[in-house]
């Protein structure tokens, strides 16, 4: 977002950057931009805090009055991530015939559905909708037991799109067993991949794919970087 803010300037268009992480800002020298130290993927801050929300905003575009550029200017609240995994009962293993993942993504469809319904919209459908998922799953499953992935058939032929749909398909679940709580910067993600059959199974088809000698980016995206 920074170098592209130079461009849009260049053709006298006036920019803000809302920048995550604080070196690369002065690094690059956007004309303008706001640091907020919150969690990556939070780049209003808190979730369902409107006036926060609004308060950084705010002050992004009073920087549309500085006299000259490039300004950097940190947002005085600090939000630490929170990578603890959220508190999350998984319900019990229906199908002992089905892999792990398959059977749980199968036994938490209707917390997805009554999200869904209490929410009206899902993010769920880069490429797969709520009923592919199993099958996706199943689809990881064996490539992590050594499949070839590139006929395995992985849904659109595109891993991290896939990936999404199913960790997006379980963390909407997972904010409806919840209560409809909002969990801190990356509890959830933290929940999936450390909590979940289906993270685990992601991180296993990805680790299989990387030995399997899959260029790069086509495992990396599937799972955070840092995992």
């Amino acid at each position: 977002m920074s170098v592209l803010a130079h461009v849009f300037e260049a053709t006298g268009i006036a920019t803000i950057v809302l920048s995550s992480v604080r070196e690369m800002a002065e690094k690059v020298s956007p004309p303008r931009a706001l640091h907020c130290e919150f969690p990556l993927g939070r780049p209003l801050g808190r979730p369902g805090d409107a006036a926060f929300q609004h308060d950084v905003l705010a002050r992004a575009f009073a920087l549309l009055g500085a006299p000259s550029g490039p300004v950097l200017v940190d947002h005085p609240e600090v939000i630490e991530a929170d990578e603890q995994p959220v508190a999350c009962a998984l319900p019990p293993r229906f199908d002992p015939n089905l892999p792990a993942a398959v059977d749980e993504a199968h036994g938490i469809r209707k917390a997805y559905d009554r999200a869904l319904a209490r929410r009206g919209v899902t993010s769920v459908g880069r490429v797969i909708n709520a009923d592919e998922v199993p099958a996706a799953l199943g689809v990881l499953h064996d490539v992590a037991e050594g499949a070839a992935w590139d006929a395995a058939g992985i849904p659109g032929g595109n891993t991290t799109a896939v990936c999404h749909d199913i960790r997006t398909y379980y963390e909407e679940a997972a904010l409806e067993l919840v209560g409809g709580t909002s969990p801190g910067g990356r509890s959830l993600e933290a929940w999936f991949f450390e909590r979940t059959a289906a993270g685990s199974t992601m991180l296993a088809a990805r680790a299989a794919m990387r030995d399997a000698g899959a260029k790069f980016p086509v495992w990396f995206y599937m799972a955070p970087g840092q995992r």
